[in-house]
Parts: structure tokens; sequence; C-alpha cells
């Protein structure tokens, strides 16, 4: 049971590198803009009093949240990789196919449009950021590279 838990823990943070690696290639390639990990950082810190605000940056800056978001970052791709085992089963570790990595990496997008944007201040799948589209189809690319990430740590580690 134990190997299960951290193979899990270790699709998590495999699936979550990839997506570091993507934003990093994105930016290089195309100037685009890394995630603010600090900013989310400040957003888990107020979490206890306030879910939702208007824009976070305006909220009181935590000393660490830069390492806070960071950290948060990883517990989330932590969180995903074990709900993909469990919701495949110890047999799709044995055998892992790329399908349920990637459902569960779209549905995953939800949280993003639905609680984190709204959250910092951008709005419902970031409807009041100047290009709502463009931001909605870069959430779903990299939500389906955390897919190609969860599934190839899973093969890596079968």
């Amino acid at each position: 049971m134990l190997d299960i838990v951290w193979r899990a823990v270790a699709i998590g943070i495999g699936a979550t590198v990839f997506m570091d690696v993507w934003a990093i290639l994105l930016y290089k390639a195309f100037g685009l803009p890394r995630p603010n990990w600090g900013l989310v950082g400040r957003w888990v810190r107020h979490l206890p009093g306030n879910v939702f605000h208007d824009d976070i940056s305006k909220a009181t800056p935590y000393a660490h949240e830069e390492a806070l978001g960071w950290i948060f970052h990883y517990l989330v791709g932590i969180a995903y990789g074990i709900i993909l085992v469990v919701l495949t089963g110890a047999g799709w570790l044995a055998a892992p196919t790329f399908l349920p990595a990637f459902i569960l990496g779209i549905v995953t997008v939800g949280a993003g449009w639905f609680l984190l944007a709204p959250g910092m201040g951008a709005g419902w799948a970031a409807s009041k950021l100047p290009n709502p589209m463009r931001v909605r189809a870069l959430n779903l690319v990299a939500h389906t590279v955390f897919a190609l990430g969860m599934f190839s740590t899973a093969l890596l580690i079968r």
C-alpha cells in the first residue's frame, strides 16, 4: 500500500514538473509570462479569511508568499496524482494508459477556472482578463501537458 502512495505522489510531482517545464518553454519561445506563484501564495495565505478577491495583488503581502505558492502548486499536483491512482486503481500503475490521465487533466482545469482565477480577481474562467479565450486555451494545453506528465511518470516508475 505504501508503495502505491509513493508512486501516486511521484506521478503528481512528475506531472507538475512537466507543467513547469512547459511554462519555461512558452516563456523562452514566445515570451509568455510565467506563472506568478508569489501571488498564488498570497491568495493561499488569505484563504482562511477571504477566498475571492477583486485583485490579489492589492491584498496584504506575505513575506514568504512565493515559497508558499510553489509549495501549494506542488501539493495540488501531488493531490491530483493521488486522485488519479484512487480513481483508476492500482492496476493502472502496472499498465498506465493516457486516457484516464487526460480526462483528469482536463477536469482539473475547472479548479483553476472556477476557484483560483476568481479567487485572485481574474473572474470566472479568466473572464476579467484582456484575452480570456487565449488564457483558457493556454490553460487547456497546460493541463494536457500535466496529463502527459502523469502518464509519462507512471510509465517511468511502473
